[in-house]
């Protein structure tokens, strides 16, 4: 029994360890360097929640133009009182199956524990209140804003060119599935991706953020 104990409570430690140091360890672990004349004109946001981050790209004539393969009538990109686009990653059956707490399901929980394949959410959202602690803001420059919607337009799986929608999948009237690269896991998951995104805007994040917590910790500690 003791023996049982002791294991469980150096498991607890390596994870408690893990985690610190995936918060405090800067990735890339040297600052790059952005030319100081470079202004940063556009605001993104990340959104977090108990478990899940999601990022907020504001919306003009622009980013409209760059994810109007997104557009249809059921996802009215273009709509007036459209002002960001949300985007999230996440395991398949975890994201597709649990749109509450209330509907949690055992067999998504072990997929996502497990390994699971890949969606992206996407949404579209009004007026975004600022600051509210479920909300972090960063401003960036055309080329930073221009490599991080490179890399969510390449996170999705495309035949033929053209994305891949999940049918009937969506937690509310517009908000849509597509499938997705890459495979879910408890250790490679939804956050991990938001911080590779952000990192291909030049942020610094952990050099591993499994957590929201985490990742809006590392994220305030670089940048």
């Amino acid at each position: 029994m003791r023996t049982g104990i002791r294991w469980l409570l150096r498991i607890v430690l390596l994870l408690v360890f893990l985690a610190a140091c995936g918060t405090f360890i800067p990735r890339p672990l040297i600052a790059p360097v952005e030319a100081s004349s470079v202004a940063a004109t556009h605001r993104i946001l990340l959104l977090s929640g108990a478990i899940h981050t999601d990022i907020a790209i504001p919306l003009d004539e622009k980013t409209r133009a760059t994810f109007s393969f997104l557009d249809n009538p059921d996802f009215p990109l273009g709509h007036p009182n459209a002002e960001w686009l949300i985007v999230g990653w996440g395991g398949r059956a975890f994201y597709l199956e649990t749109p509450t707490w209330a509907e949690l399901k055992p067999l998504p929980v072990l997929r996502a524990l497990t390994i699971d394949r890949s969606v992206l959410h996407v949404d579209l959202a009004g007026h975004i209140t600022e600051p509210q602690p479920a909300v972090a803001a960063f401003d960036v420059s055309d080329d930073q804003l221009a490599r991080l919607i490179n890399f969510i337009s390449d996170s999705f799986v495309r035949d033929a060119g053209e994305i891949a929608p999940i049918p009937n999948a969506g937690y509310g009237e517009i908000d849509r599935f597509f499938e997705a690269k890459g495979y879910f896991n408890a250790l490679v998951g939804c956050n991990t991706w938001t911080a590779a995104a952000l990192r291909s805007a030049g942020l610094r994040t952990g050099l591993w953020n499994p957590l929201p917590q985490s990742l809006r910790l590392s994220l305030s500690v670089y940048n």
